[in-house]
């Protein structure tokens, strides 16, 4: 058994191998506190054969024991993975990605198993620490390790892996995944923060990654390790060539014909058509034996025409220079039944966005390792097939979409109003209606829209930008706006997120070993400009929330009453307040503080209910006169309701001047009386007169 350890910040980090899991080609138990991950990473023995990607599969799983609990619902053992697994399986799968050999086709399977929680340090921050571990001490070859670090800042103070309380008060929640020397996977939130201030985030996690990357290595020293050989695959260099050859020329020829048609499917039409050109010029046992070496050659020449392009001549593949942004449409209020709507477009992506109003009932319950929460804002991301021209079943939400989605919600979460300014539980859902890059950012635009149209009173518009990167050796251009094809033929997807004072999210991905300080500057000050710019744009069709909500929204009326009433509204068994619900169809939720919540359609029904729940919650006051309603009639007076659920005693000789036989000599149930309060005693008994009430009205009227 092999074992180092660190302190971090005054925690340790441990990092075990040898003990469990020994079948695996690398196990390694991480932990820090009490939170312990075991992550593993197999290799398959033989290489998958004839696929043209890198088969890897990362699976974060969280054990319900790991915080001492049984699994809630019917079945009472893990099922598939929740949307936080899977946001972090991407969390681990993005930074260990590119730092595979090219070429490399083993499968490769990496599982990272929560096993104990003590909520406060993250297993994440583990899961990704572990899974560089395991590859970095078994035969897989890596070009690793890399280290993991949560920055948070709290009284304008870093601080390193804050745990989950910790992080309500900080202003930045960024994850940092890298190498000894540059930033690999970013990903984050921030409350408007600004760019030079992410940057200072950066360098201290920075520093902490490399103590974490040192670690790593001072166990594989530990371990003699032999490295799978992997065996350079033999190309005909002919063939490259021979591609080269037939399509280099045409394909510069598409790109630079691209001002005139600057389409995604014209522009996949025209390399089509010389990639069906470029392998009629090969002979037919040729394609039989080589049809992957050629498809593969000619992506490359693909690749090549169009990021030498980019470093030579500035010139994109749709004519754009560098800092150009696609042509941008707006439309809000286009579904007419709908709380909030907007069709937001840039150039080919075309997101339409609906904002939904909802009560409290409407809130998503949350129950997993860190406890039971609610959640009132949510944003869920669609991706159908029609949208990028595509057949395929339509199933739930795959990883994709819910990455794309958690990440435009963090954008918006720091501008949505409190449950105090906003009680309403909001749902924003993006279907997108047409994609060429940088879907996850036309969301952000269209859900701010589709939330000022609703009428929320967001504090202040967001707008998304995806940045790229085309590098060879030491020249570098940063490209905005990113089109699909940038996406997949350049060196980074860099998307940033934020109003006009400062960031709110961002996510990072490279396909190159690392990105300096230097690349990091220029990105998100490239990103602001283009930023401001949308945001420019946005303005031109709605610069600011509604004043007034949807007429199909529902009505929030919020009040307090005084604690002591609480029980008064509620009455024996939720006697009264049921009988307020059914009389004006409203939902009424009541807090312990006294704090009050009538949901409604309309705004009558709610106003009426108000005014029902005040009338029980108003004090008794004496010496105060009431115009009240005679509910029972005794031998000896009559009971009157002063107001809802509050009553007193009218005694008979308190009824009249004169003297009178019986109380139906002057009153019947149901009669209006006015009444005076003469005495509440010490068992909040009250006693009333219809006498003195009449007496002071008379002199009142007399004057």
């Amino acid at each position: 058994m092999y074992r180092v350890e660190l302190d971090l910040e005054g925690r340790i980090l441990s990092l075990e191998t040898g003990k469990v899991a020994k079948q695996a080609n690398g196990a390694v138990w991480v932990q820090s506190g009490d939170t312990i991950v075991l992550v593993t990473a197999v290799s398959s023995k033989e290489p998958r054969e004839g696929i043209d990607f890198f088969p890897l599969m990362v699976e974060y799983r969280e054990k319900a024991y790991a915080a001492g609990k049984i699994p809630g619902g019917f079945i009472k053992r893990e099922g598939k993975p929740s949307d936080r697994e899977v946001l972090i399986s991407r969390l681990i799968d993005r930074p260990v990605r590119p730092l595979f050999p090219e070429g490399y086709h083993h499968e490769i399977q990496i599982i990272a198993t929560v096993l104990s929680v003590d909520q406060i340090n993250s297993p994440d921050i583990l899961a990704i620490i572990g899974a560089s571990a395991a590859l970095t001490i078994s035969d897989i070859p890596f070009m690793g390790p890399i280290g993991a670090v949560r920055v948070g800042r709290i009284d304008k103070k870093w601080v390193l892996n804050p745990p989950y309380k910790q992080l309500e008060k900080s202003d930045i929640n960024l994850v940092m995944a890298g190498t000894e020397d540059a930033v690999v996977m970013m990903e984050g939130d921030a409350r408007e923060v600004p760019e030079e201030d992410i940057l200072e985030a950066i360098e201290f996690g920075q520093e902490k990654i490399k103590q974490i990357v040192k670690l790593q290595k001072d166990l594989a020293a530990q371990i003699p390790v032999i490295k799978q050989e992997i065996k350079p695959v033999e190309k005909d260099q002919s063939i490259a060539l021979k591609v080269s050859s037939l399509a280099m020329d045409k394909i510069r020829q598409a790109v630079y014909l691209a001002e005139s048609y600057p389409d995604k499917v014209e522009y996949q039409n025209q390399i089509k058509k010389i990639y069906e050109d470029t392998i009629a010029g090969f002979e037919e046992e040729e394609l039989e034996a080589l049809s992957l070496e050629i498809k593969e050659a000619f992506h490359k020449t693909e690749r090549e025409v169009l990021r030498k392009a980019v470093l030579e001549e500035g010139r994109r593949a749709d004519g754009r220079g560098p800092k150009d942004i696609r042509p941008i449409t707006c439309e809000v209020g286009l579904l007419p039944r709908t709380h909030g709507s907007a069709l937001f477009t840039r150039g080919q992506t075309q997101a339409l966005v609906v904002s939904t109003l909802g009560t409290a009932e409407d809130e998503q319950r949350l129950d997993d390792l860190q406890g039971e929460a609610s959640k009132r804002f949510m944003l869920h991301y669609n991706f159908p097939p029609f949208c990028v021209g595509e057949v395929e079943f339509l199933r739930g939400p795959g990883r994709r979409e819910i990455g794309h989605g958690y990440l435009a919600e963090r954008a918006l979460a720091p501008v949505i109003p409190s449950n105090e300014e906003f009680p309403y539980t909001i749902r924003i859902v993006s279907d997108i209606l047409e994609s060429n890059g940088s879907s996850s950012m036309a969301t952000v635009c269209g859900g701010t829209l589709s939330l000022m149209d609703a009428g929320v009173p967001i504090k202040a518009p967001v707008a998304g930008i995806a940045m790229g990167l085309i590098k060879e050796g030491d020249k570098v251009v940063i490209l905005s706006d990113i089109s699909g094809i940038e996406d997949h033929l350049g060196d980074m997807d860099f998307k940033v997120a934020g109003t006009r004072k400062g960031i709110t999210a961002l996510q990072m991905d490279i396909k190159i070993k690392g990105i300096t300080r230097g690349i990091f500057t220029q990105a998100l000050a490239q990103a602001r400009e283009g930023r401001l710019y949308i945001l420019d744009k946005m303005a031109e069709t709605l610069a600011e929330p509604r004043k007034q909500l949807s007429r199909y929204a529902p009505r929030i009326l919020t009040f307090y009453i005084n604690k002591d009433k609480i029980r008064d509204v509620i009455g024996p068994g939720g006697k009264v307040i049921r009988s307020i619900v059914e009389e004006t169809g409203v939902k009424i939720d009541i807090d312990d503080d006294g704090k009050i919540n009538i949901f409604s359609a309309d705004e009558e029904s709610a106003n009426k209910a108000l005014r029902i729940i005040q009338g029980i919650a108003q004090q008794v006051e004496e010496g105060k006169i009431y115009l009240g309603t005679v509910k029972r009639i005794v031998d000896y007076g009559a009971f009157v309701e002063i107001f809802p659920g509050t009553d007193g005693l009218l005694h008979i000789s308190q009824i009249s001047d004169r003297h009178i036989r019986t109380v139906t000599d002057e009153l019947q149930e149901g009669d209006e009386v006015l009444v005076k309060v003469l005495e509440i005693d010490k068992q909040g008994k009250i006693r009333l007169s219809r006498k003195a009430a009449l007496r002071e009205q008379q002199g009142h009227s007399n004057k």
